[in-house]
């Protein structure tokens, strides 16, 4: 039989015009490279390589501040005057300051037996201490099994408030200003604040209070966060990695040099009188604890941080978790920067020092800089250069600081240092999201105030592990799985590979297949861990 040909089954005339589309896209394409492509693309790599050097100095700083402060830094308790706690015979329990735990909560099923215990358990005289339960809760449910569980605390004589609202406006900023309206509050000099994952140790307050109690020019006493389930999966070690880094360095460093850093929302503890005098809480961004913060700080207040003290919380396990949180987390900050610079800048209260590290260093580089050009510089423009090979961009900016800057943020986690590529990779894919949510910030774009609370799975996940296990019909939603942005960026990463390994010289496109791998197994929903449908 003689072979058939293409020309069997297609006609001249569609391939005569496949050709002459070809030929067409073609000559556009020389036409329009070297006129407005090439002068593009190597401003825009002017502009990235800009970004890269900012980044860099800025960890580079924080890099040698931090080995200074570990040779030769005085602990928080030798810079501040601590001592502890000390009972009075004549005063008695008069002698502890009255302090507020605040505890907001949303529809937090799994977890907020945890937080609520812990609270409890804190050592403190019973008297000099009020625990409120912020239940903005909208499952009637989970409303009920909240409520029983404050009353079962306060069947033990523990001073226990349960405290609902009529809506949710506001989100979590606004359940902690209708919290502080109580007139139980009036009497109280300092409020802890946990989520409802957070769980302190007993002797936290004994620990952080006396900070607060020696030395008035202090607002904040903040602390670090263990996470009880990091070993879970490679995604909840990628954010160990990244947010060790956040308190080992940057918190650290913002603390020391500044004695200014972002509140975390959670595991710290406030001064009652510095948050009236801020401006209390405001719902305006999605980030009400460093809105709180920056405000407090350009009033003159100090804060202080104490990486010795670790409250064990839960990282989100879930992708789709983990995409909300960090929306939010990158939305708010770029928001908050368009709304306070000026702000910032007509500040009398603070030095020129410490407004050039709020805005250039704390806002600029770390909020918008660092977001932005990890997903513009290493997921767009380095790719594009394998298809215009005229522009070439220098080793030191897209080899040397890129890998120097790497190796400073593995510091924060040196047991995850074998899981430096795939951290490398994960980053990237997440760069996407965290650059589409500073563009919405800045601009106040939709999206802008959008507030999802971080899902907590706490030991649901073995129940809903085992009963998926049973003999069941399969439900497959793929829907719930496809992420079309990632994917969009994985296939043109993978055509930038192929064209490079057709065509290039220096072997990129085995880390651009790489990268493009990260983006599609993301993309069909491979990562986190997996919730089973009911």
């Amino acid at each position: 039989m003689e072979r058939l040909s293409t020309t069997t089954f297609i006609p001249d005339t569609f391939l005569g015009a496949r050709d002459d589309f070809s030929m067409q896209m073609g000559v556009l394409w020389s036409k329009i490279r070297a006129p407005l492509i090439v002068p593009l693309l190597r401003i825009t790599i002017v502009l990235c390589l800009i970004m890269s050097v900012m980044l860099f100095i800025e960890r580079l700083y924080m890099a040698i501040v931090i080995v200074l402060i570990k040779l030769f830094g005085r602990k928080p308790d030798k810079r501040y005057n601590w001592e502890p706690m000390k009972d009075d015979v004549e005063l008695g329990n008069s002698a502890y300051p009255m302090v507020l735990v605040q505890i907001p909560m949303y529809n937090e099923r799994e977890v907020y037996q945890l937080s609520i215990g812990a609270a409890c358990g804190l050592s403190w005289p019973s008297d000099r201490i009020i625990i409120q339960v912020l239940d903005d809760s909208t499952d009637s449910t989970v409303k009920d099994m909240v409520e029983l569980e404050c009353q079962r605390w306060a069947s033990k004589g523990i001073n226990i408030k349960y405290e609902i609202r009529d809506n949710r406006n506001g989100y979590k900023a606004g359940a902690l200003k209708e919290g502080m309206k109580r007139s139980y509050v009036k009497h109280c000099d300092y409020v802890a604040i946990f989520d409802a994952d957070f769980q302190p140790e007993s002797d936290f307050l004994c620990r952080t209070i006396p900070f607060l109690v020696h030395n008035p020019e202090l607002a904040l006493v903040q602390t670090r966060w263990k996470f009880v389930n990091s070993n879970e999966c490679l995604m909840t070690r990628m954010q160990e990695m990244s947010l060790d880094y956040h308190f080992t360095v940057e918190q650290e460093v913002g603390s020391s040099t500044h004695a200014f850093f972002g509140f975390n929302g959670t595991a710290g503890v406030w001064r009652i009188a510095a948050i009236n005098e801020a401006g209390g809480w405001k719902d305006r961004t999605t980030v009400e604890d460093m809105d709180l913060a920056v405000r407090a700080s350009l009033k003159g207040w100090k804060f202080v941080y104490l990486g010795s003290i670790k409250v064990k919380n839960e990282l989100p396990s879930t992708f789709k978790a983990y995409r909300y949180q960090q929306h939010r987390w990158s939305c708010g900050p770029a928001n908050l920067f368009r709304k306070m610079v000026m702000e910032i800048i007509r500040n009398k209260k603070v030095s020129l020092w410490k407004k050039i590290h709020v805005i250039y260093s704390f806002f600029f580089v770390r909020k918008i800089i660092a977001h932005i050009n990890a997903f513009v510089f290493y997921c767009i423009v380095l790719p594009a250069t394998v298809l215009v090979p005229e522009v070439v961009v220098p080793k030191w900016g897209g080899i040397y600081i890129p890998s120097i800057i790497t190796l400073l943020n593995a510091v924060g986690t040196p047991r995850s240092l074998h899981l430096l590529v795939f951290w490398i990779l994960f980053e990237n894919v997440m760069s996407l999201h965290r650059t589409k949510a500073t563009i919405i910030g800045l601009l106040e774009a939709s999206r802008v105030n959008e507030w999802i609370v971080t899902e907590k799975l706490g030991d649901a996940l073995k129940t809903l592990t085992v009963a998926a296990k049973l003999p069941r019909k399969p439900r497959i939603r793929i829907g719930e799985r496809l992420h079309l942005l990632e994917l969009a960026v994985g296939c043109y990463l993978f055509f930038c590979g192929t064209y490079d390994f057709a065509f290039g010289k220096n072997y990129f496109y085995l880390f651009l297949y790489i990268q493009a791998m990260a983006f599609y197994i993301i993309g069909f929903g491979y990562v986190g861990t997996f919730v089973p449908n009911s």
